[in-house]
């Protein structure tokens, strides 16, 4: 039998397990100061897409900076503050954007421990190349329309009922060590060149809408984020799972679960995000409250992400065309209204243990204090 075939027991409701809260509570060691953006990258002909969220470099390779340490090390900073950075018309290579993937992490201060992440199920015994040469790699989840529409169904068909708002998620916060960025090349886009668009939404915003009273309950709440789409897919079709050492030591086993703080402190800016929203707790729960108030909470949170426009950015793809995101303090979510192949590679580098520092700031006091200074 596959490993993909072990059944694991869903909690009925809000209980959790010390060990789950030792690997995912807040260690006063982990907090670290805000970095500072150097100002390296500003020869680059470059524009923020909206106000909130999202900045386009339309010219530069990422390959001419590959090796500037001090640029990597500010685009990094640059993706947290802005929450994705675009680029068109890249030549990076698989290999040459998992050593990106790799650099933004060590780079802004992630434990040696975390390395990129093996996804279990989008890996290479899927059997899908990342290259023309057929190379076959389980640090690369090769994101493919095809694959997608054969595992999970209607949900990926261009004519599906379900709500387009149901794909918001930040990627593999089920594991315990989670990623912190995320490099995404499109390889392929859909035959008649429409279609196809990938939105991303700010977690710094969302906490800024909440009012104060909010605030105070959820600071310092934890969420149980979890996965359990991943066993019922390899029993349907047959597949083995990836089980051990996803990237970090840490990220083992077929439950594909984990308990993070609802509210997050993104060690790089040091702005809190609410990171307790989207897909990866739709199965979960909201701890230290009651069952209905936890589906209340999330329900809440989901309609800001979902109903708030002015927070999101939309961007279309074309070949070659590559995002980085910073998966601790964005949403984001495809749109599945496209009936031809869509393809692309993804890096996914494994972050640090989330935690919630009570003395960090919202992004729009952190922003306020920056202007007043100047």
């Amino acid at each position: 039998m596959a490993p993909g075939a072990v059944e694991v027991e869903v909690p009925t409701g809000p209980v959790s397990t010390v060990e789950q809260l030792k690997a995912t509570a807040a260690q006063p060691e982990l907090i670290r100061k805000p970095l500072k953006y150097s100002g390296s990258l500003d020869e680059y002909r470059h524009f923020d897409v909206t106000p909130v969220i999202g900045t386009e470099f339309p010219e530069v390779q990422l390959t001419d900076i590959l090796n500037d340490d001090n640029k990597i090390r500010d685009l990094a900073i640059l993706v947290s503050r802005r929450g994705v950075v675009f680029f068109r018309n890249q030549n990076i290579s698989s290999d040459e954007q998992k050593v990106l993937g790799q650099k933004l992490g060590e780079l802004t201060g992630k434990p040696s421990t975390s390395k990129l992440h093996r996804h279990a199920v989008s890996n290479s015994k899927r059997g899908i190349a990342v290259d023309e040469d057929g190379k076959l790699d389980d640090e690369i989840s090769v994101i493919s329309s095809e694959v997608n529409r054969k595992l999970y169904g209607d949900r990926w068909n261009p004519n599906s009922r379900h709500l387009a708002s149901d794909g918001w998620h930040a990627d593999i916060s089920f594991e315990r060590i989670p990623s912190d960025y995320a490099i995404l090349k499109i390889t392929h886009v859909p035959e008649d060149q429409s279609g196809g668009d990938t939105l991303w939404a700010s977690g710094y915003e969302i906490y800024d809408r909440l009012s104060p009273p909010i605030r105070k309950l959820v600071d310092g709440l934890n969420a149980v984020h979890h996965q359990p789409t991943f066993n019922k897919v390899a029993k349907e079709h047959g597949i083995d799972l990836i089980d051990g050492e996803r990237g970090s030591p840490e990220n083992t086993g077929y439950d594909f679960k984990a308990i993070h703080p609802l509210v997050r402190t993104n060690p790089v800016t040091g702005w809190k995000s609410l990171f307790g929203a989207g897909h990866q707790v739709t199965h979960g729960w909201i701890e230290g409250v009651t069952p209905v108030e936890s589906e209340i909470l999330k329900k809440y949170f989901n309609q800001l992400i979902y109903e708030n426009h002015d927070l999101q950015v939309r961007f279309k793809w074309n070949t070659n065309d590559l995002a980085i995101w910073d998966n601790r303090s964005v949403y984001h979510t495809a749109t599945n209204d496209y009936e031809g192949k869509r393809q692309g590679n993804r890096v996914v580098s494994l972050g640090e243990i989330p935690y919630f520092d009570p003395a960090s700031k919202s992004r729009r006091e952190a922003l306020a204090a920056e202007n007043a200074q100047v």
